[in-house]
């Protein structure tokens, strides 16, 4: 017996099936292809480059996620009237707490960056500071979901999976985007959503793991990716269960809505194709010993981030178009002098090697490399030696990939407590990191449930004064 569907696929060339697909709600997506930018890409190949809406300055992101939030008055945003005004009382409760650190002027630009950052502060030229970010959410989960979907209150498809649902990638044997060490149950971060399942990032190893375990996953060959590889078949006998598996995934297709058994096909695809490509690619046993120095992947606390960033510049030669690293934890409610420090040892030296391997290859101008947290932290101190979360105002810096080096701007007010100039929400901050890409946030939707949903919903403004 035939379905209606394959009636119509295989009567008169198929033109029956084409008059279904045009009229079908679900239109283009029914007949397994899509418009995406103006250009078609058949869902054979939904990873395939597809053009910008404009010419965009970067081609990927590498996003540094500094999970808990750093804090801002004690990096990246000097305020010299909270070291003169240490210990009154401020405003919204507390008393104000001084940075532990000293500030000093970098580069020809002369921004201000604290001592927490010694070597990414000799990249300051490089920077683009957004002095003035704030969100809605007060609290780590909210905070962390709307910073990667936009929103806190529903399941959205991540930043990243939005990027590669616009531009495609340029590598078919690896995912289009990459989550390293993501936080553990943080899954619709890096997730598609209702965008089809390819679109979704593909988490390697996970934070929270002590510095030994955690950089084991990036030591290369096999151990790099677990269970990548089916040790009893081999490749030819993988590849006849694949098809026979396919087969019967087809098979389950409903009449209408195909997306969801069209991405697993496409993702069991992929996955067969990673099993060569991933390892090879994650072994950093070709890497010199002066890179693995430069980075810090050599040893000591540097170790794991160092692999991280050294592992993100690979992915990013090789054609991923979003990698994101997530570091943490940077919830300081106690202890801020001794574990911020920590923190910041840990990822400092790698972050200034990355920027200065991308420059030395000339990668940098067409990479976004994005720095921040979820919030950042309150001027007044908590148990003492402590800060508590702050969504009013923080700091979030990026470089290459189109930005202005060397500024600043926005600003809190003089304490740091709130955005007061040019105040930059989430929404804008996503807004411009598409503009950078080449994607117009009101044009990149997907229709789900009836209605065009896009990463930036109804808001959200370019801010042009950063783009070079």
């Amino acid at each position: 017996m035939l379905t209606r569907r394959e009636l119509l696929k295989h009567s008169s060339a198929g033109f029956g099936y084409l008059a279904l697909a045009g009229m079908s709600n679900h239109g283009r997506e029914a007949f397994g292809a899509e418009v995406a930018n103006g250009a078609e890409v058949t869902a054979a190949h939904p990873l395939a480059p597809k053009q910008p809406h404009f010419a965009g300055q970067a081609k990927r992101v590498i996003f540094l996620c500094m999970q808990g939030g750093p804090s801002h008055v004690d990096t990246f945003d000097y305020k010299p009237d909270l070291l003169k005004d240490h210990g009154k009382r401020a405003k919204y409760g507390g008393s104000l707490l001084k940075s532990p650190w000293k500030f000093r002027q970098h580069g020809e630009s002369g921004l201000w960056v604290s001592d927490l950052f010694p070597q990414v502060a000799t990249h300051a030229d490089d920077l683009c500071l957004i002095r003035s970010m704030h969100c809605d959410q007060p609290v780590h989960p909210g905070a962390m979901t709307q910073m990667h979907t936009g929103t806190a209150q529903f399941v959205r498809p991540s930043i990243g999976a939005w990027t590669l649902y616009g531009l495609g990638t340029e590598n078919e044997s690896l995912p289009g985007f990459v989550s390293l060490s993501p936080p553990a149950g943080s899954s619709r971060n890096y997730g598609s959503a209702f965008l089809p399942a390819i679109y979704g990032g593909t988490k390697v190893g996970r934070t929270g793991s002590r510095f030994a375990q955690a950089a084991r996953f990036a030591g290369g060959a096999q151990e790099s990716v677990p269970d990548i590889k089916n040790p009893t078949l081999d490749a030819r006998e993988q590849r006849r269960q694949l098809n026979f598996i396919q087969k019967l995934n087809r098979s389950q297709m409903p009449d209408g809505d195909t997306a969801h058994v069209e991405g697993v096909i496409q993702s069991y695809e992929l996955a067969f194709k990673m099993q060569d490509a991933m390892p090879s690619l994650m072994d950093l046993s070709d890497e010199d010993e002066r890179t693995l120095k430069a980075y810090g992947a050599d040893g000591g606390p540097t170790a794991t981030f160092g692999k991280q960033c050294l592992l993100a510049r690979r992915f990013a030669e090789a054609g991923v178009r979003f990698i994101e690293i997530t570091h943490g934890n940077w919830d300081q409610h106690n202890r801020l002098t001794e574990d911020h420090a920590a923190r910041a040892e840990a990822c400092d030296g790698p972050i200034a090697a990355l920027l200065a391997d991308l420059k030395s290859r000339d990668m940098l101008d067409e990479t976004l490399v994005i720095w921040g947290g979820e919030f950042g932290r309150t001027p007044s101190a908590q148990n003492g030696d402590g800060r508590n979360h702050n969504n009013k105002g923080y700091t979030l810096w990026m470089a290459g990939g189109g930005v202005k080096g060397g500024f600043s701007y926005g600003a809190t007010d003089e304490h740091g407590f709130e955005a007061v100039e040019n105040p930059c929400h989430v929404h804008d901050w996503h807004a411009t990191v598409l503009h950078l890409l080449g994607l117009d946030h009101e044009q990149l939707t997907y229709r789900y449930a009836g209605r065009d949903f896009r990463l930036t919903d109804v808001y959200g403004n370019v801010v042009h004064d950063i783009i070079a």
